[in-house]
């Protein structure tokens, strides 16, 4: 790719882009570990690529804003509904990655792992429940920033406070409406 065509960066977007402080992408440029330009003004500039090289190079993680795809996990142990909200799902194929899960174990160990952008999440499961997956996810600080979607067949008033007072954006009764979800997802 040409000069001309590349994104340069300022020491400010590369620190977001990696989820460090802007002073770490300072003393790495002056350490020589991540190639700067110097613009006439005397600012660091990274190129897009420059950033990428070093990022993959030290198995750093990208900030989820700058992914191009958005990560669901669907927490649920009902098997025909995750299948269904999957194949949903893969219609958008080229917008997201779906993971699914039917427990609450296995949730933790995928999101703690993979990190993903929203869960869509079963209140109602063997073992841990919905309620205590939503309450670790907002009490983590590495995972707090995560959308969770709760979803029951139990709608009762008590379960949707419950959920809602554990960090969960919002509670859909299932079946949910696919629309409906589609819009939350920013999919339609």
């Amino acid at each position: 790719m040409a000069d001309s065509e590349e994104k340069f960066l300022s020491p400010g977007e590369v620190a977001k882009k990696l989820m460090v402080s802007t002073a770490s992408v300072r003393l790495w440029a002056e350490k020589g570990d991540i190639k700067a330009l110097t613009t006439p003004g005397g600012h660091r500039r990274f190129r897009e690529s420059e950033v990428a090289r070093f990022s993959a190079q030290r198995g750093m993680r990208v900030s989820r804003s700058e992914q191009l795809k958005l990560s669901i996990l669907i927490v649920d142990d009902d098997i025909q509904f995750t299948n269904y909200l999957k194949k949903l799902l893969q219609k958008f194929e080229d917008k997201v990655d779906v993971e699914v899960v039917s427990d609450g174990f296995a949730a933790g160990l995928m999101i703690s792992e993979h990190e993903p952008d929203i869960v869509l999440l079963d209140l109602m499961m063997p073992g841990l429940d919905g309620f205590s997956v939503c309450e670790r996810i907002k009490s983590t600080p590495t995972t707090a920033d995560i959308r969770v979607i709760a979803m029951t067949g139990y709608p009762s008033a008590e379960n949707v406070n419950k959920i809602i007072a554990a960090g969960a954006e919002l509670c859909l009764t299932k079946p949910v409406d696919k629309d409906e979800l589609l819009k939350l997802l920013k999919l339609i």
